[in-house]
Parts: structure tokens; sequence; C-alpha cells
């Protein structure tokens, strides 16, 4: 027989037979034991009705509860469950059966002790059968027993559901030597023949053995102690994977595709934050909302989060084609109870935005549009102030036209002492929409954070591109710092502060710790599998131009006073007439019709006096 036969699936109806040739089998040994294996004539008798109507209940049960429909090479407990119960209720019909004739008939057509033996009989030899064929095919397919070792953490049903998903998966030669919980019930009690441990003897068993890979298989799991697991399992060149919370399993079944390695975003996230969201859906709930560069990593999130709190319409505008598709496509099957119009425009075209608060009225505005990337809008500082200052003004002055109860800007931590025309763009839009809130009955509220894992252009995709592609890892600086938050926390605290915010704030988020990058990324090459400085170089290029080693929340001049939330403080800073910013800005964007790099840059030094260039030609402007 060829490998391409083996591994062909057996027809159903082939175990189908075997599982009733199994049926007939246990008939006749329950009849022998009982009897000593000396069956008297008299009791063979009734076989010609007896074993015919067992047969046809056994095989129509069968049928029924498809037993024989599943994989046999994959079969686990559920499928020892099914045979079990199927086999359960067919005793029950011959039970029922002797009661039948009984009451017609003064006999019992199957003896008592007969049914109880065939049903145990039946129940060992069908799992025989199956575990049987499993066991053959796991030989065959790994016959030199060369399976690397697996420890599962978490001894619940996550935990059983990733150790079947290792079974099913032959070709990965996956051997589970070992659960791990922290429940003191569970603790050295035996989980399928495997043993279940304390977490304290995890790095023994790493140490004594090459343990491939660890799978965390609970939820949740603090990160704090997440970190120490992967430190742990790190430096025994242990891989660590992670198994989704059951929610998130395809039609209920995990599978092993959905069993994936720890990131680096997981060991960065923090506990979860607790909002407010009575507040949040006070102020959000059955209002129009529109949230500007919707298709963003950041927008795209708040379009997600502002859904749970059911507004009466979303307007999502997005000049970038592509991902506003992209974002059509996602809505459109999540998001089923509200209502969404997605606009193809520009917040820089002033008649195409009125024209769209004529007709839709929002009530609510996140402004998340704008140009972020430090050294392209310092070659292009020009574009930077029409994106992130006219495109502002456009939209804080439509506002205020129409009445917008509030104004969510989405700032950046570059904006304090800025050092580059990115920061300094996003610093006059702060000012503008503080000043204005001093003339309008629009809340004019401003957020300001940090770097967020994972978003479009940021240094942890490309890190993960580069390590796929064998590397070199580019770090600009061996000092440089960065804080992190991740998308999904830093949009919880941007509706938090929507909530909070009276007009005129800027709200600041707790970051957590700065990391330095090229920890970062010899962090994520570890991750990898990998070593730095042997299978991955780290290459040092230099700050790019406007490029800080080392980002603020908060400007030196400023002071903070708490709010409700402990992650979210609010900023003074210093009141700036609306008049005289009005009319700066407008001479900065008049600037941009004829664009001269150099005075547009003067210009925005004086609106930001704090704004001093670094790793740019602009530096000669500070002296």
């Amino acid at each position: 027989m060829n490998i391409l036969s083996l591994r062909r699936n057996t027809p159903r109806g082939v175990i189908w037979l075997i599982d009733m040739l199994i049926v007939l089998g246990s008939i006749f040994l329950a009849y022998l034991l009982r009897f000593n294996f000396d069956i008297p004539p008299s009791e063979s008798k009734p076989f010609a009705v007896l074993i015919p109507w067992m047969l046809a209940i056994r095989g129509i049960s069968f049928l029924v509860s498809r037993t024989h429909a599943g994989l046999i090479r994959y079969t686990g407990t559920a499928d020892g469950q099914r045979v079990l119960f199927t086999l359960l209720i067919g005793s029950m019909i011959f039970g029922l059966t002797n009661i039948f004739t009984w009451f017609t008939m003064h006999w019992f057509m199957i003896p008592t002790t007969i049914i109880l033996l065939e049903f145990l009989i039946t129940t060992m030899g069908m799992i025989f059968f199956r575990m049987s064929v499993k066991i053959a095919w796991l030989e065959f397919q790994n016959p030199e027993r060369q399976r690397v070792d697996v420890i599962i953490y978490g001894a619940g049903e996550e935990g059983i559901n990733a150790k079947h998903v290792m079974d099913r998966d032959a070709a990965t030669k996956y051997q589970v030597i070992a659960f791990i919980d922290n429940d003191p019930a569970k603790i050295y009690k035996k989980l399928e023949r495997i043993n279940i441990l304390p977490p304290v003897k995890l790095e023994s068993l790493l140490k004594d053995r090459t343990i491939a890979q660890l799978i965390l298989a609970i939820h949740p799991v603090d990160p704090a102690y997440k970190q120490e697991l992967v430190d742990l399992c790190l430096r025994f060149n242990t891989k660590v994977l992670s198994v989704p919370p059951a929610i998130q399993w395809v039609n209920g079944q995990l599978s092993f595709a959905q069993i994936r390695q720890v990131n680096i975003e997981d060991l960065l996230e923090r506990d979860v934050i607790e909002l407010d969201t009575s507040d949040i859906r006070l102020y959000i709930h059955d209002k129009v909302v529109m949230i500007t560069g919707a298709a963003g990593s950041i927008g795209s999130e708040i379009v997600r989060q502002v859904a749970r709190f059911s507004p009466a319409h979303m307007i999502l505008v997005d000049s970038a084609e592509t991902p506003l598709h992209s974002l059509e496509l996602e809505c459109n099957t999540s998001i089923k109870d509200v209502a969404i119009t997605f606009i193809l425009g520009n917040v820089c075209n002033v008649l195409r935005m009125r024209s769209l608060f004529e007709r839709y009225r929002p009530e609510i505005i996140f402004h998340a549009a704008a140009y972020k990337h430090v050294p392209v809008q310092e070659a292009h500082p020009g574009e930077a102030v029409f994106t992130n200052v006219h495109g502002t003004r456009v939209m804080a002055d439509l506002s205020m036209e129409f009445e917008v109860k509030k104004f969510i800007m989405i700032s950046t931590d570059k904006a304090v002492n800025p050092t580059s025309v990115m920061g300094a763009s996003k610093r006059i839009a702060e000012i503008y929409c503080q000043s204005m809130h001093q003339v309008s009955g629009t809340s004019f509220i401003t957020t300001r954070f940090g770097n967020v894992l994972g978003s479009n252009g940021s240094v942890i995709p490309l890190f993960r591109q580069q390590i796929e592609k064998g590397g070199p890892v580019t770090v600009t600086h061996p000092e440089v710092i960065r804080y992190f938050m991740t998308i999904p926390e830093a949009c919880r605290l941007v509706l938090e502060a929507g909530s909070l915010g009276k007009g005129g704030e800027i709200f600041i988020f707790d970051m957590g710790k700065p990391v330095r990058i090229v920890d970062l990324a010899k962090r994520m090459i570890q991750l990898s599998g990998l070593e730095a400085g042997k299978d991955i170089q780290i290459e040092y290029t230099g700050l790019r131009p406007g490029e800080k080693l080392y980002e603020e929340l908060l400007n030196l001049e400023e002071n903070t006073i708490p709010t409700h939330h402990p992650l979210i403080m609010i900023a003074k800073v210093r009141e700036s007439d609306p008049g005289q910013v009005r009319a700066e800005i407008e001479d900065l964007i008049e600037l941009t019709t004829h664009p001269d790099d150099m005075e547009i840059v003067r210009r925005m030094k004086q609106i930001v006096p704090e704004y001093k260039s670094q790793n740019s030609v602009y530096e000669s402007l500070d002296i």
C-alpha cells in the first residue's frame, strides 16, 4: 500500500459497517460471557429476531448521530462522548423493548444482563477502534518518534482544546508533556493522562527538557505575569504561543491556525482600562457622530468603539480610497444596528466639508485626519501646514458655524516642545482649537498621546518586516526612547476624555514606562526565535530630520491636574488671544499657496516659540 492510499480518507460507509460488526461481535460476546461460553439452545432461539432488532437500533442511531462521519484519525474527547451518548440511547431503547414485550407477550425479548454487557463491550470496542486508528495514523506520520515537546499553560476548556488541536495537527509532530495550572483542585492530577503541574515547576521543566513551545491557554493573563513567562521561556529558547479567547473561535471550534505566537504588542500592553461607559453613552448615544481620518489606524478603532454606544448616525470621512473601502467592507459585516455613511473627501476642501455639515448636521466630531510622518513632513512643510493646520481650522470653523456640541481633536506628544514640522503643525492646530473655545458654544477638546502599537507606518510593523526578510533591523539611535500604547487603549481614553471635557482642555494620557527602541528590536528578534547580532543584525542609521531622542507629553511650563480617571490628566497651558491666533494662522496658511519652506517654518516658529528644530535644515532659523 503506498503513501497516497494511506492518506486517503476511509469512506464513511466503511466506518459504519465496522461499527456494526463491532456491535454484532459484542452481542455474541455478551451472550458467551453471560452463560460462561456455553449458550443453552433455549437462549439462542430468539436470535433470529433479537439480533436483527439490536442491529437495526444501533445502525439507525449511528446514522442519526453521525458517529461515523468524523475523521477517525482526529478522534478526541467530543467524539468519545458522542459514541457513549449514542450507545446509551440505544440501550435505553432495548430496555423499553423489554417493557413492551413483557406487557404484550409476558417475556423479555433481550435479557437485562445482555443489554448491560453489550453496551459495555460495544462502547469499549468502538472507542478502542477509533483510538487504534488514531495512534496508527500518528505513528505512520511520524515513525521516527521525533516529536517536539510542548507545555500547555492552563488546564481548563481552552487548554483541553489546545491539546486536541495538537493531537490533530500530526504534521507538526507535537507532544504535550504537561499542563501548568495554579488551581489547587487540579494540581498533581491528570488530564487525558497528562500531569497537571503548578507554575513553580515550569522553570525546572524548561531546564531539564528541550521544550519547543509553551502555549498560553488561559484568559485573562496579567500583562506583567505574561512578560515574566515570556522572559523565562526566552531564556531556554522556548517559543510562546497564545490561544485566543473562546469567544473568538471560528464557529465555536479552535483551529491550529488560531494559535498564534505571542508578539511584542502582547508584551507592551497594560491592564485593561475600565471606562465610565455611562458617561460615554450619554454624549454619544443617539447622536450624529462624524469621524475624520476614519480609515486610519486610530480613526478606524474610534469607529469600532463609538459604534458600541449606538449613535444615531456615523459619518466616516477619509481621503484615502482603498482604506475607506476596506473599512466599509468591515463595517458592513460587523456593525449592524448603526446607520453609517462613508465619505471620500479631504478635510481641507471647505466646500465639500460644508456640504457634509449642511446635509448631516453632526453633533460630535472626532478629528483624527492628519499627516503624521515626521521625516516626510520635514521635507514638505507646506503640506503639513495645509493638512494639519488648515484642515483642522476648516473642521473647527464649520463646527462653530453649525453648532456642533463637541469637537475632539487627536493630537500627539510630538506637539510638546516640538523639534519637527509635524509636531509644530499639530501644536498650532491645538492652539487654534483652544482659542476658538473661548468664542464659541462648541466644546473643543484635545487629546494628546504618544506612539500607538501597530499603527500604519510605525516602527513595530517595520521591524517585523525586516526580521521576516532576515534583517538587518534598522534603529535610528541606540538611546532613542518612545512611549507606546495599544490602539484600542488610546481610543478608549479618547472616548473617556470626550466625556470629561467641558471645552478648552488638553487631555494627556499616562503612557506608562518609556521603551528604548533598540531593546524593542532585540525583544522582537528573540520572539521570532532568533538572536540579535547573530541571526539578525541591528544597524544604527542616525536620527532622521526632526526626530527627537525622546518624546515628552507635557511642556516644561505646563502643569497638570488630575481627573477621576487615573490615566487621564489635564494639561494647564497658556491661553491665547483668539483674534491674534486666527490672524497668525491665516497668514501661515496663505504662505502655503506660494510655498517657501524656510518662510513657512519661520512663521511656525513665531507662533510656537518653543519649536526648536533638530537634525533639520531649519536649525539655522533658531540661531
